[in-house]
């Protein structure tokens, strides 16, 4: 961190600091975006979901299931647990 200039640390800091709201948010946006797209499209809103899910420390053999089911509702159960978690 000693590259950055102050003003900078500050922004990385908060950064990280908040990347559990930001990765949650984004996984409640995916999911409508799954219930909407379909094909190629589809595959690629499962490919961001998995990555919010790691993001939040989700184990991998749940997000590996929840993925190969194809099911957002599985995701809105989820998020519903994390949030009871915090």
């Amino acid at each position: 961190m000693t590259d950055f200039t102050p003003h900078q640390q500050k922004i990385i800091k908060r950064y990280y600091d908040n990347i559990e709201n930001s990765s949650f948010q984004r996984l409640e946006e995916l999911v409508t975006d799954l219930y909407l797209a379909e094909g190629k499209k589809r595959a690629q809103c499962w490919k961001r979901a998995a990555a919010a899910m790691e993001k939040l420390n989700v184990p991998q053999y749940r997000i590996d299931l929840i993925v190969s089911l194809d099911n957002p509702v599985l995701i809105v159960k989820l998020l519903e647990e994390l949030r009871k978690r915090h």
